[in-house]
Protein backbone atom coordinates (compact mmCIF):
# COMPACT_ATOMS: atom_id res chain seq x y z
CA UNK A 1 0.00 0.00 0.00
CA UNK A 2 1.16 3.35 -0.52
CA UNK A 3 1.39 6.00 2.18
CA UNK A 4 -1.08 8.66 1.85
CA UNK A 5 1.73 11.41 1.26
CA UNK A 6 2.76 9.41 -1.59
CA UNK A 7 -0.39 9.19 -3.06
CA UNK A 8 -1.01 13.13 -3.05
CA UNK A 9 2.48 14.01 -3.96
CA UNK A 10 3.46 16.08 -6.73
CA UNK A 11 6.77 16.46 -5.77
CA UNK A 12 9.29 16.97 -8.64
CA UNK A 13 6.35 16.98 -11.14
CA UNK A 14 6.81 20.10 -13.65
CA UNK A 15 3.72 22.28 -14.16
CA UNK A 16 3.08 24.76 -16.10
CA UNK A 17 -0.06 27.28 -14.92
CA UNK A 18 -1.43 29.91 -17.55
CA UNK A 19 -2.72 33.51 -16.07
CA UNK A 20 -0.73 32.17 -12.89
CA UNK A 21 -0.01 35.79 -12.19
CA UNK A 22 -3.28 36.14 -9.92
CA UNK A 23 -6.72 34.73 -8.71
CA UNK A 24 -6.94 31.02 -9.69
CA UNK A 25 -3.99 30.38 -11.14
CA UNK A 26 -2.43 31.95 -8.91
CA UNK A 27 -3.81 30.12 -5.99
CA UNK A 28 -3.03 26.45 -8.44
CA UNK A 29 0.44 27.41 -9.11
CA UNK A 30 1.22 28.50 -5.43
CA UNK A 31 -0.11 25.34 -3.92
CA UNK A 32 2.29 23.29 -6.83
CA UNK A 33 5.03 25.53 -5.47
CA UNK A 34 4.52 24.98 -1.76
CA UNK A 35 3.91 20.93 -3.00
CA UNK A 36 7.33 20.61 -4.29
CA UNK A 37 7.07 20.93 -7.91
CA UNK A 38 8.56 23.01 -10.39
CA UNK A 39 6.19 25.49 -11.61
CA UNK A 40 6.28 28.06 -14.54
CA UNK A 41 3.54 30.85 -14.61
CA UNK A 42 2.29 32.86 -17.97
CA UNK A 43 -0.04 35.64 -18.22
CA UNK A 44 -0.42 38.40 -20.58
CA UNK A 45 1.19 41.34 -18.69
CA UNK A 46 5.02 40.43 -17.77
CA UNK A 47 5.52 43.11 -15.04
CA UNK A 48 2.77 41.51 -13.15
CA UNK A 49 3.48 37.76 -14.04
CA UNK A 50 7.37 38.74 -12.53
CA UNK A 51 6.36 40.01 -9.07
CA UNK A 52 3.80 37.24 -8.75
CA UNK A 53 6.86 34.36 -9.84
CA UNK A 54 8.94 36.12 -7.36
CA UNK A 55 6.44 36.11 -5.07
CA UNK A 56 5.48 32.54 -5.21
CA UNK A 57 9.34 31.23 -5.71
CA UNK A 58 8.84 30.34 -9.44
CA UNK A 59 9.51 30.97 -13.19
CA UNK A 60 7.37 33.65 -15.18
CA UNK A 61 6.93 33.29 -18.59
CA UNK A 62 4.95 36.53 -20.10
CA UNK A 63 2.82 35.60 -23.40
CA UNK A 64 -0.33 36.27 -25.16
CA UNK A 65 -2.16 33.28 -25.56
CA UNK A 66 -5.27 34.29 -27.29
CA UNK A 67 -2.43 34.47 -30.36
CA UNK A 68 -0.76 31.48 -31.95
CA UNK A 69 2.50 33.16 -31.71
CA UNK A 70 1.93 33.64 -27.53
CA UNK A 71 1.55 29.95 -27.94
CA UNK A 72 4.65 29.02 -29.22
CA UNK A 73 6.45 31.62 -27.40
CA UNK A 74 5.63 30.07 -24.15
CA UNK A 75 6.29 26.27 -25.49
CA UNK A 76 9.59 26.99 -26.67
CA UNK A 77 10.41 29.06 -23.48
CA UNK A 78 9.58 25.98 -21.36
CA UNK A 79 11.01 23.10 -24.25
CA UNK A 80 14.09 25.20 -23.73
CA UNK A 81 14.46 24.37 -20.07
CA UNK A 82 12.81 20.82 -19.73
CA UNK A 83 12.77 17.77 -21.53
CA UNK A 84 9.24 16.75 -20.19
CA UNK A 85 5.99 18.39 -18.58
CA UNK A 86 3.68 16.40 -16.15
CA UNK A 87 0.89 18.95 -15.87
CA UNK A 88 -0.29 21.41 -18.16
CA UNK A 89 -2.80 23.82 -16.20
CA UNK A 90 -4.91 26.22 -18.88
CA UNK A 91 -6.21 28.23 -16.75
CA UNK A 92 -6.05 31.59 -18.39
CA UNK A 93 -9.21 33.56 -19.60
CA UNK A 94 -11.65 36.01 -19.88
CA UNK A 95 -15.25 37.36 -19.47
CA UNK A 96 -17.32 39.73 -20.46
CA UNK A 97 -20.94 40.74 -19.37
CA UNK A 98 -23.57 43.24 -20.92
CA UNK A 99 -27.10 43.48 -21.57
CA UNK A 100 -28.62 41.31 -23.98
CA UNK A 101 -29.57 44.20 -26.48
CA UNK A 102 -26.15 45.65 -26.28
CA UNK A 103 -24.07 42.37 -26.28
CA UNK A 104 -21.06 42.88 -28.75
CA UNK A 105 -20.46 40.27 -31.56
CA UNK A 106 -16.76 41.26 -30.69
CA UNK A 107 -16.93 39.72 -27.55
CA UNK A 108 -17.97 36.35 -28.46
CA UNK A 109 -14.42 36.69 -30.38
CA UNK A 110 -12.15 37.20 -27.98
CA UNK A 111 -14.00 34.88 -25.17
CA UNK A 112 -13.95 32.35 -28.27
CA UNK A 113 -10.12 33.01 -29.09
CA UNK A 114 -8.86 32.64 -25.46
CA UNK A 115 -11.30 30.52 -23.35
CA UNK A 116 -11.54 27.87 -26.02
CA UNK A 117 -9.17 28.18 -28.79
CA UNK A 118 -6.50 29.26 -26.35
CA UNK A 119 -6.77 25.65 -24.72
CA UNK A 120 -6.68 23.70 -27.61
CA UNK A 121 -4.07 24.72 -29.49
CA UNK A 122 -1.55 25.10 -25.81
CA UNK A 123 -2.47 21.99 -25.31
CA UNK A 124 -1.53 20.72 -29.11
CA UNK A 125 1.63 22.52 -28.86
CA UNK A 126 2.74 20.71 -25.42
CA UNK A 127 1.64 16.96 -26.74
CA UNK A 128 6.13 16.36 -27.71
CA UNK A 129 6.56 17.34 -23.19
CA UNK A 130 3.09 15.72 -22.19
CA UNK A 131 4.02 12.53 -24.14
CA UNK A 132 7.73 12.64 -22.99
CA UNK A 133 6.47 12.64 -19.12
CA UNK A 134 3.38 9.99 -19.61
CA UNK A 135 2.91 6.78 -18.60
CA UNK A 136 0.49 4.05 -17.96
CA UNK A 137 1.18 4.39 -14.31
CA UNK A 138 1.40 7.59 -13.64
CA UNK A 139 -0.13 9.65 -16.59
CA UNK A 140 0.90 13.31 -17.93
CA UNK A 141 -1.74 15.46 -17.06
CA UNK A 142 -4.21 18.18 -18.73
CA UNK A 143 -6.40 20.32 -16.28
CA UNK A 144 -8.83 22.65 -18.15
CA UNK A 145 -10.06 25.75 -15.93
CA UNK A 146 -13.89 26.13 -16.64
CA UNK A 147 -16.83 27.15 -15.13
CA UNK A 148 -19.76 26.66 -12.74
CA UNK A 149 -21.33 28.98 -15.44
CA UNK A 150 -20.59 26.51 -18.03
CA UNK A 151 -22.86 24.39 -16.16
CA UNK A 152 -25.94 26.16 -15.27
CA UNK A 153 -27.78 29.55 -16.41
CA UNK A 154 -25.90 31.99 -14.56
CA UNK A 155 -27.66 35.35 -13.16
CA UNK A 156 -25.50 37.56 -14.76
CA UNK A 157 -25.63 38.43 -18.62
CA UNK A 158 -22.19 37.12 -19.57
CA UNK A 159 -23.35 35.15 -22.62
CA UNK A 160 -20.00 34.52 -24.48
CA UNK A 161 -18.46 33.47 -21.18
CA UNK A 162 -20.84 30.52 -20.05
CA UNK A 163 -21.00 29.58 -23.36
CA UNK A 164 -17.53 29.16 -24.08
CA UNK A 165 -16.63 27.17 -20.70
CA UNK A 166 -19.60 25.19 -21.47
CA UNK A 167 -17.48 24.48 -24.83
CA UNK A 168 -13.80 24.06 -22.59
CA UNK A 169 -15.98 21.29 -20.93
CA UNK A 170 -16.77 19.55 -23.42
CA UNK A 171 -13.49 19.88 -25.32
CA UNK A 172 -11.76 18.48 -22.20
CA UNK A 173 -14.22 15.37 -22.74
CA UNK A 174 -13.41 15.01 -26.75
CA UNK A 175 -9.42 15.65 -26.10
CA UNK A 176 -9.50 13.11 -23.54
CA UNK A 177 -11.29 10.42 -25.03
CA UNK A 178 -8.13 11.35 -28.32
CA UNK A 179 -5.27 11.11 -25.33
CA UNK A 180 -6.05 8.26 -22.46
CA UNK A 181 -4.15 5.98 -25.21
CA UNK A 182 -1.03 8.03 -24.79
CA UNK A 183 -1.31 8.14 -20.89
CA UNK A 184 -2.26 11.75 -20.86
CA UNK A 185 -5.53 12.39 -18.77
CA UNK A 186 -8.01 15.58 -19.26
CA UNK A 187 -10.09 16.67 -16.95
CA UNK A 188 -11.38 20.26 -15.92
CA UNK A 189 -12.82 22.13 -12.42
CA UNK A 190 -15.60 24.69 -13.04
CA UNK A 191 -14.93 26.73 -9.98
CA UNK A 192 -17.86 28.77 -8.30
CA UNK A 193 -17.07 31.86 -6.42
CA UNK A 194 -13.35 32.36 -5.42
CA UNK A 195 -11.49 35.95 -4.67
CA UNK A 196 -10.42 36.82 -8.76
CA UNK A 197 -10.49 39.98 -10.62
CA UNK A 198 -13.32 38.18 -12.66
CA UNK A 199 -15.48 38.34 -9.41
CA UNK A 200 -13.84 41.81 -8.20
CA UNK A 201 -16.94 43.41 -9.55
CA UNK A 202 -19.87 41.38 -6.69
CA UNK A 203 -16.88 40.36 -4.23
CA UNK A 204 -15.76 43.65 -3.42
CA UNK A 205 -19.02 45.27 -2.44
CA UNK A 206 -20.19 43.80 0.63
CA UNK A 207 -23.91 43.82 -0.35
CA UNK A 208 -23.44 41.72 -4.07
CA UNK A 209 -21.01 39.62 -1.84
CA UNK A 210 -23.47 38.57 0.95
CA UNK A 211 -26.18 38.08 -2.18
CA UNK A 212 -23.61 35.76 -3.67
CA UNK A 213 -22.55 33.66 -0.49
CA UNK A 214 -26.35 33.15 0.12
CA UNK A 215 -26.86 31.35 -2.97
CA UNK A 216 -23.55 29.02 -1.84
CA UNK A 217 -24.91 25.71 -0.74
CA UNK A 218 -21.71 26.11 1.83
CA UNK A 219 -21.82 29.30 2.62
CA UNK A 220 -18.64 30.87 2.08
CA UNK A 221 -16.13 31.96 -0.81
CA UNK A 222 -14.15 29.65 -2.66
CA UNK A 223 -11.07 29.65 -0.43
CA UNK A 224 -6.97 28.81 -2.27
CA UNK A 225 -6.71 25.97 -0.82
CA UNK A 226 -10.25 24.65 -2.12
CA UNK A 227 -9.03 24.81 -5.58
CA UNK A 228 -5.22 24.04 -4.92
CA UNK A 229 -6.20 20.96 -3.47
CA UNK A 230 -8.43 19.69 -6.22
CA UNK A 231 -5.44 20.31 -8.59
CA UNK A 232 -2.94 18.71 -6.87
CA UNK A 233 -5.36 15.77 -6.43
CA UNK A 234 -5.98 15.57 -10.02
CA UNK A 235 -2.11 15.86 -10.44
CA UNK A 236 -1.34 13.05 -7.93
CA UNK A 237 -1.59 9.23 -8.04
CA UNK A 238 -4.97 9.61 -5.98
CA UNK A 239 -6.36 11.21 -9.71
CA UNK A 240 -4.35 9.10 -12.22
CA UNK A 241 -7.58 7.33 -13.32
CA UNK A 242 -9.68 10.18 -13.82
CA UNK A 243 -10.22 11.15 -17.05
CA UNK A 244 -12.76 13.24 -18.95
CA UNK A 245 -14.30 14.12 -15.93
CA UNK A 246 -15.50 18.07 -15.04
CA UNK A 247 -15.16 18.65 -11.02
CA UNK A 248 -17.05 21.65 -9.56
CA UNK A 249 -15.81 23.20 -7.18
CA UNK A 250 -18.14 25.22 -6.06
CA UNK A 251 -19.21 25.09 -2.67
CA UNK A 252 -22.52 23.19 -4.03
CA UNK A 253 -23.90 25.70 -6.58
CA UNK A 254 -24.28 23.49 -9.14
CA UNK A 255 -26.09 21.07 -7.05
CA UNK A 256 -28.90 23.08 -7.10
CA UNK A 257 -29.28 23.94 -10.61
Amino acid sequence: MLRNMTLFSVEGKTVVVTGGSRGIGRMIASGFVDAGATVYISSRKAAEVGKTAAELGCTAIPADLSTREGVSTLFEAVAQRETRLDVLVNNAGATWGAPLEEYPEHAFDKLWGINVKGVFHLTQRFLPLLRAAASPENPARVINIGSVDGLRVPAMESYAYSAAKAAVHMLTRHLSQRLAGESITVNAIAPGPFESKMMAFALDDPAMREAVVSHVPLGRIGSPEDMAGTAIFLSSRAGAYLTGTVIPVDGGISGCA
